[in-house]
């Protein structure tokens, strides 16, 4: 079986990237003047919501690997957004904190992605933002655990969208 081209206008993966790299961009404008950037803000929400948590609970929640989270830790602790502090139970570990400027910000950067969000999602109907929501949820599940096996086919619950026959007969569209 012959693997067909991937097309960027067919390809969900290549949209929601596309989509991701427009909410940066929409984010960026609102939060560039709190001197904060769009890669700090996933490790300064879950800080807003508890803080004193350790570098690998922020990789997790920010979906990024270790490297990459200490380099945005670094930088926020330079820029005056966190301090670390020994782990009580275990000296090894290290934990994050909001310094009280970062904590002020909270309600400009809650404001900026509301805002986004707002933008994004002006117009369309809630049955249809709470359906893709509830896809991307299920999407990212799919990611993050390992396939059951790979039959090398499009399950047809993907609904054409991107798939070998999308917009065709064969896909009974």
């Amino acid at each position: 079986m012959t693997t067909p081209p991937l097309r960027s206008a067919s390809s969900v993966g290549d949209q929601v990237n596309r989509l991701a790299r427009l909410f940066e961009t929409a984010l960026r404008q609102r939060i560039a003047a709190h001197g904060v950037v769009p890669g700090q803000f996933p490790a300064l929400l879950a800080l807003f919501e508890r803080d004193g948590r350790t570098q690998r609970e922020l990789c997790e929640v920010a979906s990024v690997d270790q490297s990459t989270m200490a380099k945005t830790l670094a930088r926020m602790r330079r820029d005056g957004l966190v301090r670390e502090e020994p782990d009580p139970g275990d000296g090894r570990r290290t934990r994050y904190h909001l310094t009280p400027a970062a904590r002020a910000l909270e309600p400009e950067l809650a404001a900026a992605g509301h805002d986004v969000i707002a933008q994004a999602t002006h117009g369309i109907p809630a049955a249809m933002l709470a359906a893709f929501d509830q896809t991307l949820a299920e999407m990212a599940r799919n990611l993050v655990q390992p396939p059951a096996r790979s039959t090398g086919s499009w399950p047809s619950t993907y609904g054409g969208v991107g798939r070998p026959g999308a917009g065709t007969a064969a896909s009974g569209r």
